[in-house]
């Protein structure tokens, strides 16, 4: 796995220790950890997807936003997730999706870090299926 650079030590600590293949990489410009086949919630075509997620200058002082998928994410019962789109990172198309924290969820410096981000990611999963039922039935 390529280490293209340098993460803080503490979201290193928690990538190695949740057992995650992960690498950081740079793309046109823009640094990447990319994090490989993690578990998806059930609901969706996938059952592991890449992660993808910008590591924008500042950080960890500035916020982490969104999450990129490959393969894109599909529901089992066909409808749509919105705001999504493609974007190409490292030659391969994730699909972004236009999620981002609220007034009531800001970041928090020196609390919220790529952990946070990621059990955010986890609640969008699931929230999905809050704002669109699933009308699969067993």
């Amino acid at each position: 796995m390529r280490r293209e650079f340098v993460l803080p030590e503490n979201d290193v600590d928690f990538l190695d220790n949740s057992g995650y293949k992960w690498e950081t990489i740079t793309d046109k410009g823009m640094q990447w950890v990319i994090i490989h086949d993690y578990t998806v919630a059930s609901g969706y075509h996938q059952q592991t997807v890449n992660i993808a997620i910008k590591i924008d200058t500042g950080y960890p002082r500035a916020q982490l936003d969104m999450a990129y998928f490959f393969p894109p994410l599909q529901r089992l019962d066909g409808k749509s997730i919105n705001a999504t789109c493609p974007q190409i990172i490292d030659g391969i198309s994730f699909q972004r999706w236009s999620r981002h924290r609220t007034p009531q969820n800001p970041w928090r410096e020196d609390v919220d870090d790529l952990s946070t981000h990621v059990s955010l990611i986890c609640f969008w999963f699931e929230q999905e299926f809050i704002k669109k039922p699933n009308e699969i039935t067993t």
